[in-house]
């Protein structure tokens, strides 16, 4: 594993480098996630298929924004967007690699990702339109979970925030994790389902 980084606050912030090992961490993360289950519902294919997938956000991301670790072992990941940078416009989609990992979906798996993202982004533009910070994503190897990994990637960029006087929005499709963000000051702005789906999206802003 490549071990070069630069710490912000107590997390290490990767680079490219590191996108396989990062991409890894949340494919496993993910793998039972209501979203991606929807996405990509074949479970023989789901593994490398999400992998994919999400190695071309981390190299999106670490493009564009600000990947994080709990520490260069990488037992979770964060993934921080500025708000301009949330969209990914046809050269950034390119450039990250998404042109190949399209080819490798069925018709169906580009159908259900871009009803949810058309369905996502309004929501997001409606509800956080100002400046701010979205938390992409954040997931924890299953290795690790239960341990506290999760609060040690929110926590000091939240601080960072709260310094900088900026806002935060994310958004979950499990219901368990909406009590854990509201611990950390987030709150539910609108609450709905994804269309074609029974699955819940629960978007929420601090």
């Amino acid at each position: 594993m490549a071990t070069s980084h630069r710490e912000v606050g107590a997390l290490a912030l990767l680079n490219k480098d590191q996108i396989k090992q990062a991409a890894g961490v949340l494919a496993r993360a993910f793998y039972e996630d209501p979203l991606w289950v929807y996405f990509l519902p074949n479970e023989t294919e789901r593994p490398q298929k999400l992998f994919r997938m999400l190695r071309m956000l981390m190299n999106h991301s670490v493009l564009y924004s600000e990947v994080h670790a709990t520490s260069p072992d990488l037992e979770g990941v964060s993934v921080w967007l500025p708000s301009a940078k949330v969209t990914m416009s046809p050269w950034r989609m390119l450039r990250s690699g998404a042109l190949p990992v399209m080819l490798k979906m069925s018709r169906k798996e580009i159908g259900r990702s871009m009803r949810y993202t058309e369905y996502a982004e309004a929501v997001h533009e409606k509800r956080a339109p100002a400046d701010h910070w979205y938390l992409q994503f954040i997931g924890v190897d299953p290795a690790f979970q239960g341990r506290g990994y999760a609060g040690g990637l929110l926590r000091p960029m939240l601080a960072r925030m709260d310094a900088e006087g900026a806002s935060c929005f994310l958004e979950t499709q499990n219901r368990e994790n909406v009590p854990i963000y509201e611990h950390y000051g987030f709150r539910v702005v609108e609450e709905g389902t994804i269309p074609g789906t029974d699955i819940g999206h629960w978007a929420m802003l601090r």
